[in-house]
């Protein structure tokens, strides 16, 4: 197993053009969207400015952009020119799987973070304490794994053409609903409640409670660890009932 997550992090990493748009492409959106604000607008009666906020909201936007977008169609791919059946011929449990495309999608998914923060803090100058900064990217880095997850359960049940727009319909879905293209403060109360229930959420509420000084609430995390098992259990399933079709 440990051979088989050395080889996807090395796959993954020389796929420049995946590289450049789950990297980079997060951190141009951050500039755009804060391009004219001045870093002592507040949102609304929040006490966080709005850099501050979009700071937050992009890195787990740029996390969600890279495990999700990149993992789906990739296994979908894989799958069609037989990757993956080869992979069945081994001795490879669907547990390990899950892990060594879980682990390549994380690869990715903390440069793209770091390089909002960064941008945050040396371009748009917010300021904040030292550990606010490591736990926002952990938090952020750490919580982005339950849609990696999500992406190979979605690339492993849906062909290469539908991967792509599956795993796109519920990128925007989840990340319009976790608050991270406008204020959750700003959505009907209906709407509030069924998205603390949904993934984006909860991931988007760890890197806010941070900013605000808190910890990550312990209803956020949790909802976030079944995500990551339902969905890490949905794949490894799905893995091991097309081995026996094989």
């Amino acid at each position: 197993m440990k051979t088989l997550i050395k080889l996807e992090i090395v796959r993954t990493l020389r796929n420049r053009k995946f590289m450049f748009f789950s990297v980079l492409y997060p951190g141009l959106i951050f500039l755009l969207f804060t391009a004219s604000a001045d870093k002592a607008t507040k949102i609304g009666d929040t006490g966080i400015s709005y850099v501050s906020y979009y700071m937050v909201a992009m890195a787990a936007f740029g996390a969600m952009t890279a495990v999700l977008m990149g993992n789906a169609e990739r296994i979908a791919r894989e799958r069609e020119k037989g990757w993956v059946r080869q992979l069945r011929l081994t001795a490879l449990p669907g547990r390990g799987y899950v892990i060594a495309k879980i682990a390549s999608a994380a690869t990715v998914s903390l440069p793209s973070i770091l390089i909002v923060l960064v941008l945050g803090a040396a371009v748009k100058g917010v300021r904040l304490d030292a550990w606010q900064w490591v736990a926002l990217a952990f938090a952020t880095w750490a919580g982005s794994l339950v849609f990696a997850s999500l992406g190979v359960a979605i690339g492993y049940l849906a062909s290469a053409d539908a991967a792509r727009p599956i795993s796109m319909l519920l990128y925007f879905v989840l990340s319009a609903l976790g608050g991270l293209w406008a204020p959750f403060t700003v959505f009907p109360g209906w709407l509030r409640t069924l998205a603390e229930y949904l993934p984006g959420r909860p991931y988007a509420a760890l890197g806010q409670a941070i900013e605000f000084g808190d910890a990550p609430h312990a209803r956020d995390i949790t909802v976030l660890v079944v995500y990551l098992a339902l969905f890490s259990g949905c794949a490894a399933w799905l893995y091991r009932k097309d081995t026996r079709k094989a």
